[in-house]
């Protein structure tokens, strides 16, 4: 029953948003090619205080200590062992944001590769930043800040939060931008992040009460395509004006989302409930075991032996068969669920039993 509030508090905030209101174009759906693209590259960080990789292990790193000291002119004797505890491997990786152009910057984070064991106070050399295609589109390049500590003693060890990655903020400067098809054409394609054919139609039919009969068109339950004006200028006016268009998007599919790992139960302004009965009872078992020594008597031929006496009480808590009454909306729901008493891992197993027995109107989607 601890963990009950938990349970409260999910259904309260599902609870706030069971009145319907409108929304904006852009909060809805995404302009088709308008999208950021994933970067990632392979780099160094050196000026580690001892805590990088142990070379022995990772002969990955002691790779590109060489090449990298090749390219800069630096040969090293055939057979050179190094043991450098203060440079790590790494992972860089970054979001190419739609529309930026060479020279601005991004923020790159930056992920242990090998077995170092902190990345504080390193820097990260030039890596270049490629995209899917190979291409390099950003280097990167800065001083890491990790949001941790760490300490060690003889036979202990403390760390707060993750040192094995880190940040760089405005780490990386753009060399390449990616173009976008968006306003090449006469339309621009609006995309639903939910496909629901009724809020397509809403959109559609917002964007011609604003701009006109024919201005926009639904194709699908997803896409809606948009006439879109000639001049670039025109365009860009447009298209702001058309994300911040309004319009009450349909009520969406009756949908119970359950966390199996936390207990946390979701719903949504649509779930209803059937007339049915519920019987909610704990069952719990203690097992005690107590260990005793039977001595035997003074110079007699026994041994002394230990024996264990193990106790079993089951106990099962009253349970009540509870009659819950139809519910149309989510606040019924709420209160047929809440007067069963049971905390939220029960909670599951019955909603997962109503589903079955055909009482649940809903979609359970358990993550």
């Amino acid at each position: 029953m601890m963990r009950l509030p938990r349970f409260c508090l999910a259904l309260l905030f599902a609870l706030g948003a069971s009145c319907v209101q409108a929304e904006r174009i852009k909060d809805l759906a995404d302009v088709a090619g308008v999208r950021s693209n994933p970067l990632v590259g392979y780099g160094l960080i050196v000026g580690l205080d001892g805590t990088g990789d142990q070379t022995t292990q990772t002969p990955f790193t002691v790779q590109s200590i060489i090449n990298m000291l090749s390219n800069m002119g630096v040969a090293l004797p055939a057979g050179t062992s190094l043991q450098l505890k203060n440079v790590a491997a790494v992972m860089v990786t970054a979001s190419l944001p739609a529309f930026v152009g060479p020279g601005q910057t991004l923020d790159v984070t930056v992920s242990s590769l090998g077995n170092a064991k902190s990345l504080r106070g390193g820097t990260l050399l030039m890596t270049p930043l490629k995209g899917a295609d190979g291409n390099i589109y950003a280097l990167a390049q800065g001083n890491l800040v990790v949001s941790g500590a760490g300490a060690s003693g003889a036979g202990g060890k403390a760390t707060i939060n993750h040192l094995s990655a880190g940040r760089i903020p405005a780490g990386a400067t753009v060399e390449r931008a990616i173009p976008m098809s968006v306003g090449q054409g006469e339309f621009a394609t609006l995309e639903l992040h939910d496909s629901d054919f009724e809020t397509a139609g809403r959109m559609s039919a917002a964007v011609n009460q604003v701009f006109g009969p024919g201005a926009a068109e639904a194709i699908d339950g997803r896409r809606v395509r948009v006439r879109i004006p000639a001049s670039s200028q025109d365009r860009v006016v447009f298209m702001g004006r058309l994300e911040n268009l309004e319009l009450t998007p349909s009520q969406g599919v009756a949908k119970v989302i359950i966390n199996s790992r936390t207990g946390s139960v979701v719903m949504n302004r649509a779930v209803q409930l059937q007339e049915c009965a519920i019987a909610h009872g704990n069952l719990s078992v203690t097992v005690n075991n107590d260990q005793s020594v039977s001595q035997p008597a003074p110079l007699s031929a026994g041994t002394t032996t230990t024996t264990t006496n193990s106790q079993i009480n089951i106990k099962q808590d009253g349970g009540k068969l509870i009659r819950v009454k139809p519910g149309s909306n989510l606040s019924d729901v709420v209160k047929a669920l809440n007067a069963v008493g049971a905390n939220p891992m029960d909670m599951i197993a019955i909603l997962q039993a109503m589903k079955a027995s055909g009482a649940l109107r809903a979609e359970l989607e358990i993550i």
